[in-house]
Order: structure tokens, then C-alpha cells, then sequence
């Protein structure tokens, strides 16, 4: 399933959401200028490795930052064009209305907060791993999970594919983001490379730590309004 667009306005201009996808865009153009075996180092030098995170200890090649601040600058690094493109389509298409409802600055805080913690779920879960961990994903899952809570009767158009079968259908995000965060928790034994705990828990993160930040003015007698 491919998600093409949500049927879900927004009242003002996601500036900050733009800002992102143009600062995630910017770095890996300039991953792109380093050649190969350039990237590849930059790669480390940014990642978030959890055996330098357990152990506070900088292993080879030597960070940009001290291993907890590559919490941060990891989130800003990716490892491939699809990496990259899928991250910033699903940030384009949830993002705009997670940053809407918060404002633009809980929102800066918000997605940085919900990527560390997805970050630190998998390390928790892998603390000797030397395997470097990039992408904005733990941070965008956050946004699934925030809009998951507060928008679950928004609709999300999306392609479909199987075999020759090819539809175009608008799925309720409460289905949408429900079958994502299962096929998260679906895919943790299945390896690949891919850091599906930080995903599992940016998703749980997003869900909670919306509903403390919501600006009072947005939320109803029985605690934050929601789309239901």
C-alpha cells in the first residue's frame, strides 16, 4: 500500500513540515557529492550506533557530535533514494496536520522528541548492536501514531498493488496507520536491516506524547478533541 494523499485540511501553512523534507532532501544531496565510499562514512559518522549510545564510547570512524547527540543528527541522514522518499512522502501526507493542530514549534519539538525515543526503544532492545541506525522514520512514526489518535476518521487515498491487480482506494487512517504499526510489529523477527522497534516505538511515543502537547485552546472538557 502506497499512500498518495489524506483528505484532512489544515488551517495554516506547514512551514516547518517543508523545512524538514528540504533540510532531509539538502543532506542527502550532499551524501550524493561524497562518492560512495564518502557517503559511507559520513553515514557512520552521523548514525546512531547503540553500542556507542550503551557504552558511551566513539568507535571507528570517529562522530561529527558525541555518540548521544547523534540521537539527533541521525534523523537527518539517510541511506538510499527510497529511504528518503518514502520517509518524506508519509511526513508530507500526516505531517502538515500533526503540525496544524500542535503549532509549528511544539511541532519542531515534537518530531525531534518522538525520534529519540523510537531510537531509544531499539536500543534498549539492541545494546550491543555496532550497526548504524539512520533515517527519519522513528520520528515520522511518531506522526502516525499522533495522527492515528486524533485523526482516525480521515481518509487516506492509496495505491494499491498486487501481482497485476493495481486500485486506487481511500482507506480510514484508523485502518491505514492500524495495519502499518501491525505490520511493524509484524516485522521484528524478520531482520532486513530495517530498525522496526525504533518504528514500533515512535508510533507508541507520536500517540502519547500528543495528547501532553496539544495547546490547551485545542482541547475539549474531556482532555484533547479528537476526529472520531
Amino acid at each position: 500500500m502506497f499512500p498518495i494523499k489524506d483528505d484532512n485540511p489544515t488551517t495554516t501553512f506547514p512551514f516547518v513540515t517543508i523545512a524538514l523534507i528540504a533540510v532531509n532532501t539538502v543532506v542527502f544531496v550532499y551524501q550524493l557529492t561524497l562518492g560512495p565510499s564518502g557517503a559511507e562514512a559520513f553515514i557512520f559518522r552521523a548514525a546512531t550506533i547503540p553500542y556507542e549510545i550503551t557504552r558511551f564510547s566513539d568507535i571507528h570512524p570517529e562522530n561529527f557530535v558525541p555518540p548521544p547527540l547523534t540521537l539527533f543528527t541521525a534523523m537527518f541522514v539517510h541511506g538510499g533514494l527510497l529511504h528518503l522518499g518514502g520517509n518524506m512522502l508519509y511526513l508530507w501526507i500526516f505531517g502538515d496536520n500533526i503540525e496544524d493542530r500542535l503549532g509549528h514549534f511544539r511541532f519542531l519539538g515534537f518530531y525531534l522528541l518522538t525520534g529519540v525515543l523510537a531510537s531509544l526503544l531499539h536500543i534498549v532492545i539492541h545494546p550491543s548492536s555496532t550497526v548504524p541506525m539512520v533515517g527519519a522514520s522513528g520520528a515520522i512514526a511518531g506522526i502516525l501514531g499522533a495522527y492515528f489518535l486524533l485523526f482516525p476518521r480521515a481518509h487516506v487515498l492509496t495505491l494499491i498493488i498486487f501481482f497485476f491487480f493495481v486500485h486506487m482506494v481511500r482507506i480510514p487512517a484508523v485502518l491505514f496507520l492500524g495495519f502499518w504499526f501491525l505490520y511493524q510489529i509484524m516485522s521484528t523477527t524478520a531482520g532486513g536491516g530495517i530498525a522496526w522497534w525504533a518504528h514500533i516505538g515512535g508510533f507508541i511515543a507520536g500517540g502519547l506524547a500528543v495528547v501532553l502537547m496539544v495547546p490547551k485552546k485545542k482541547r475539549t472538557g474531556r482532555g484533547w478533541r479528537s476526529e472520531w
